[in-house]
């Protein structure tokens, strides 16, 4: 597996789970 691949799916994971974070819980942003 490619590391460059490897490093976009983590930025990319955590860039979602950021956003369901902030439409989750509107109150901590």
């Amino acid at each position: 597996m490619d590391l460059g691949m490897l490093l976009a799916g983590l930025v990319a994971l955590a860039l979602f789970i950021y956003l369901l974070y902030s439409l989750l819980y509107p109150e901590r942003f």
